[in-house]
This record gives C-alpha cells, sequence and structure tokens, in this order.
C-alpha cells in the first residue's frame, strides 16, 4: 500500500446532475487548443483567406480606373488594344487568384479540421468508457449517441463557417470601409457601417432568441432517436406484449414535440430573412442614392459609381449568408456544448493520482474487509462484508435474488467505489492500483450475457483479441460450443446478430465461458454462470468450469446449490450480510439457512423427476 494515502472509507459521490449550457465563448475556448496543435496550418490558411479577400476587392477597384480611362475617341487603335485585353486580363488574374487562394485554404486546413474532429470523437469515446456503471445504466443510447453524432458533425461546420466566412468577410467589411473613407466623405462611411451595424446587431438578437427552438429540436430528435432505438433493441420484448402500438404511440408524441419545435424554429427564421432583406434593401438604396447624386453633381465619376455599386453586392451577398452562417454556427455551438458536457462527466471511479498496476506474479488471494456499500444513499445494499478467497481456492455465494450476490462482482471489478472498507487483490487495495491492471487479472461470465454483433469468432476473441484460431477453437471445445459452431453453415464467421439474439440463452452463455477461458486471468467470477443451460450442458459446464478453476482464485455466484458443493468456502447471504459460512458438509450438519435451501432445492428437482 502506498504511504500516507487513506482508501479505508469512500464517500458515496451524489449522481452527476447535467449542467446547463456553457457560454459560446467557453465552448469555443474547449475547441481551440484541438486546432492549436495545426497552429502553422491555420495560419497558412488564414494568408490564403486575407489573399483570396484581398483579389476580390481588387475586382471593383480595376472596374473603377477601367471605366474612367476610357475617354478614347470612337476609333481610336488603342481602344481595341487596352480595353478587351486589359479588362479580361486583368479580371481573369484576379478571379483566378480568388479560386486559387480558396482552393489552397481548403487544401491547407483540411488536416487540422479532420484531424481536431477525429481526436474530439475519440476523446468522447474513450471519456464514456471511462464513466462508471452508474452512469451507463441511467444513459440513454439513442439520444448520446445522437448527441456526438451532431457534436462531431458540427465542429467541422463550425470552424469552416467561423475561418472561412466569418472573418473574411469582416476583413472585407473593413477594407471597403477604409476605401470608401480615403476616396469619398464620411456619409458612405456612416451609410455602409450603420446598415452593418443594424444588420449584425438585428441578426444577433433575433438568432440568440431563436436558439431556445434550436434546444427544443434537439431535446425532441433525440428523445424520438432514444425511443426508437429502445423499441427496436427490444424488439423480442415489444413482440411478446403485442405493445407495437404502444411504441408507436410514444414515438410519435416525441415527433410531435420535434415538428412543433422545426415549426417554431421556421417561422422566426422567416422573421429574421424579412428583416434582414429590409436592412439590406435600405441600405444598398442609400448608398446608390448618394453615389447618383455624387455623379450628377461632379464629385464622383461613372467609374466610382460602378465601384461602389460593386462593393455593395460583394459586401451584402456575403452578408445575406452571414446570417445564416451565424445562425448555423450558433446551432453548431449548441451541437458542440452537448458533446461536451459529455466530456466534462466526472470519473465516480478513478484512478488514484500515481496509482501502479496491479501485480499479480503467481496465484493471488482476494479479500473483502468489512465492506459497506450503497447504489444510493438511501438504500444500503452490504453490510460489514469480510471473507477471504485464498489464492487457488474457490469461494461461492448463495442466497436469495436482492441479497447483494453480483455486487460483489461489480465492487472486485471496481465498477463502484466501496462506501467504507477495503477489497483487496494479492494484498492491494485495488482503490490504490490502475482499473486497467484489476480489470485484465479478472474473467467473468456474468448472468445476463450481452455479444457483439459480428462473428462467433470475434466474440470469443474478444476475451485476447490476439489469440490465433487455434487458441480460439481449444476455448470453444472447452466450452462445449465448437460441435455447435461446426454445424452452422458459416462455422466460426457465423453471425450472432443484434446482443447475440441470434443463438438461444445456452449458447451466448457457452460463447461467454469461451470468452474468459480464452482471456486465461488469475482471478475468476463466474456469476451464474450455468443458469441458462439445460442439465446434461450444466453438468459438462460445470466440469470445464472446475476444469479452468484449478490453481486460481475463483468467485462463483449460484442460485443452484449443487453447482457449488465443492467449493472451498460456501457463504450463504441475506439482505446484504453473509449470514452463514463453512464447507457444504459443515453447513448441511448445522442444519441452518443452508441447509434449508438445500432441502427445498432437492425437493423441487425430486418432483421434476
Amino acid at each position: 500500500m502506498r504511504g500516507g494515502r487513506d482508501l479505508s472509507r469512500s464517500p458515496l459521490p451524489a449522481a452527476d446532475e447535467p449542467t446547463g449550457p456553457r457560454s459560446d465563448w467557453r465552448t469555443l475556448g474547449r475547441l481551440l487548443p484541438y486546432l492549436w496543435q495545426y497552429k502553422w496550418r491555420v495560419a497558412a490558411a488564414l494568408l490564403f483567406v486575407i489573399g483570396a479577400k484581398l483579389a476580390n476587392v481588387g475586382v471593383p477597384l480595376l472596374l473603377k480606373e477601367l471605366i474612367d480611362s476610357m475617354t478614347l475617341k470612337p476609333g481610336d487603335p488603342a481602344a481595341v488594344l487596352v480595353v478587351p485585353v486589359g479588362l479580361l486580363l486583368a479580371y481573369g488574374a484576379l478571379r483566378l487568384m480568388t479560386s486559387a487562394f480558396t482552393e489552397l485554404r481548403e487544401l491547407v486546413f483540411a488536416k487540422a479540421t479532420h484531424g481536431a474532429t477525429r481526436l474530439i470523437a475519440l476523446q468522447t469515446f474513450e471519456h464514456l468508457h471511462s464513466l462508471s456503471l452508474r452512469f451507463h445504466l441511467e444513459r440513454q443510447t439513442g439520444g448520446m449517441t445522437r448527441d456526438i453524432e451532431r457534436g462531431v458533425r458540427g465542429i467541422e461546420s463550425l470552424v469552416s463557417f467561423s475561418l472561412y466566412s466569418i472573418v473574411p468577410t469582416l476583413f472585407e467589411v473593413a477594407m471597403v470601409l477604409g476605401i470608401l473613407a480615403v476616396r469619398f466623405d464620411a456619409a458612405f462611411v456612416w451609410i455602409t457601417g450603420g446598415a452593418l451595424l443594424v444588420y449584425i446587431v438585428f441578426t444577433v438578437w433575433v438568432t440568440e432568441w431563436r436558439t431556445q427552438f434550436r434546444r427544443e429540436a434537439n431535446e425532441a430528435d433525440s428523445g424520438a432517436h432514444s425511443k426508437a432505438i429502445d423499441a427496436l433493441l427490444n424488439y423480442e420484448t415489444v413482440k411478446y406484449f403485442n405493445n407495437e402500438g404502444f411504441e408507436a404511440r410514444r414515438y410519435d408524441e416525441s415527433l410531435e414535440q420535434l415538428r412543433l419545435a422545426r415549426l417554431k424554429s421556421q417561422s422566426s427564421l422567416s422573421l429574421l430573412n424579412t428583416g434582414q432583406q429590409l436592412i439590406i434593401a435600405v441600405g444598398l438604396v442609400a448608398m446608390l442614392w448618394r453615389a447618383t447624386q455624387g455623379v450628377v453633381d461632379g464629385r464622383l465619376t461613372l467609374g466610382d459609381l460602378v465601384m461602389i455599386n460593386a462593393f455593395m453586392i460583394q459586401l451584402y451577398i456575403p452578408l445575406n449568408f452571414l446570417g445564416v452562417i451565424y445562425r448555423q454556427i450558433k446551432q453548431n455551438l449548441t451541437d458542440l456544448d452537448r458533446m461536451f458536457t459529455l466530456m466534462d462527466r466526472p470519473q465516480e471511479v478513478a484512478d488514484a493520482p500515481g496509482a501502479d498496476p496491479l501485480h499479480t506474479n503467481g496465484p493471488v488471494d482476494v479479500r473483502f474487509e468489512h465492506v459497506d456499500f450503497a447504489y444510493e444513499p438511501a438504500r444500503q445494499i452490504l453490510h460489514d462484508v469480510s471473507f477471504e478467497i485464498p489464492a487457488g481456492k474457490t469461494v461461492a455465494v448463495v442466497g436469495p435474488s436482492g441479497a447483494g450476490k453480483s455486487t460483489l462482482a461489480r465492487l472486485l471489478y471496481r465498477f463502484y467505489d466501496v462506501t467504507a472498507g477495503k477489497v483487496l487483490i494479492a494484498g492491494q487495495d485495488i482503490r490504490g492500483v490502475t482499473q486497467a491492471s484489476v480489470r485484465r487479472a479478472i474473467g467473468i461470465v456474468p448472468q445476463d450475457t450481452v455479444l457483439f454483433n459480428d462473428t462467433v469468432a470475434y466474440n470469443i476473441r474478444y476475451g485476447r483479441p490476439d489469440a490465433t484460431d487455434a487458441e480460439v477453437e481449444q476455448a470453444a471445445r472447452a466450452a462445449h460450443i465448437h460441435d455447435f459452431i461446426m454445424g452452422t453453415p458459416k462455422g466460426y464467421e457465423t453471425m450472432v446478430g443484434e446482443r447475440g439474439l441470434k443463438l438461444s440463452g445456452g449458447e451466448k452463455q457457452r460463447v461467454a465461458i469461451a470468452r474468459t477461458l480464452l482471456k486465461d486471468p488469475p482471478v475468476l467470477i463466474f456469476d451464474e454462470a450455468t443458469s441458462a443451460l439445460d442439465s446434461a450442458n450444466e453438468r459438462a459446464i460445470q466440469a470445464e468450469i472446475r476444469s479452468a478453476a484449478r490453481g486460481k482464485t475463483a468467485l462463483v455466484i449460484a442460485h443452484r446449490l449443487s453447482t457449488v458443493v465443492d467449493a472451498h468456502e460456501i457463504l450463504v447471504m441475506e439482505g446484504g450480510r453473509i449470514v452463514e459460512r463453512g464447507t457444504h458438509i459443515a453447513l448441511l450438519a448445522a442444519h441452518g439457512r443452508y441447509a434449508s435451501m438445500w432441502a427445498l432445492q432437492q425437493n423441487a428437482d425430486n418432483q421434476k423427476a
């Protein structure tokens, strides 16, 4: 044990409450470090953006000079040479530069965008796997995957819109205002600046108001997706109870909420678009009126009028899309915030700072010392539980449902931390070593076996991904499932279906046993490992379990007492307490709770016979 660290008592963490949406600047602040890894690419992309905008702004200036220079007399040979050739070459060069800089920007920055997206998605995936079992029992898979999907998709859109649209447009606006201020009177700057300010304020104000409808639509969309996924994953249960109509109504209620939220969003969008067009129209008319008056008064040339008109068109076209882009950025920030909220979910069970791996040289012992545990503060599950599994021995735990038997396995795996007391493997408190090393040292055959929607070979090899085909087959033979596998048309390449539903309960459990045998850890847990098997297969698997447990430290959780008669020690649990302990013979001789349970099961078996 580490000196100075008190691990004897761990407070029960409160259930995490979902946090409210963070500010947009905080969300952007969380994203920037991922992009900063590619800072030179970001800088190069911005330079290309500036180059494209400089070329774009040069077009109206060029048009003004060309129009003002067209003072040649009709029939002058210079007109044929200067006007068409100069206009076409200069215009084509500027347009080519705009396109070339844009494509270079895309080429340079693509690695940064996709790299940041990949890293964030990977970190979210890894963080979700690091969260406690409590979180995953409370989550809704459909809604959570929807949040991740929208968040990942929103990163690329957010970066693209902010870097490629907002920044260049603001840069172009600044250049145009500067040109207007230098070449013309201040009225042009005030009209343009005033229209832009009103447009931006109106867009931001209405978009902020509309964000609530986006959030409502997101929640309704996630809710509908969750209900659909949940119903499809539980397809057989839906059919068993003839509840297709009930599930359809639940799904339709969520779809109706989504429809209403989207209608509100669309109505407010129409209001926003109408207001934006009105502001643009007023500003454009005012600018052209001022420029036309200048031409009439002789203060401006015809080229100046063309330049001002071209500037306004070049500004207001992207500015018109700026409203759409800002709305999209707000939506992306909302989606990204939900994914970052998942990433910020604190770990209920975390490795201690500087934790070392669990040391398991040879057989190991397992000890529970005065363990108390509660899933919720008001409902304590285990009360002062103490026992030891000597190295290489088997200890069985029996008792009625709800006695806390499976909780022992969850604590040993450190899915939760104990409320009080200690759980030790090889004399090491599992809270003082890394979780990964603890779980590498343990293999489990759970009561409820869930398989991946992949092949039989994949599911068995999951116990040790680097295992050879021969080792996979050997594990399958030991679990008495090889003959069944070879009897299928595709053998080990047979797909097991979603959650393994193509296999029977017994077949799934034998795959789980093979998977654990392949892992070959020093500590084994069998949680009702033969509960789904018939009597003949149960006896065969029991023999293989005894063989697999030979020389290993094993915890057997059982309902049927006949499966644990050979255990080194049997613990009888009731109400989260150990009420009896001893060998099978000693417990029968004590005529206590175990003897009563044995008599009841023997009578039941005799009646079936």
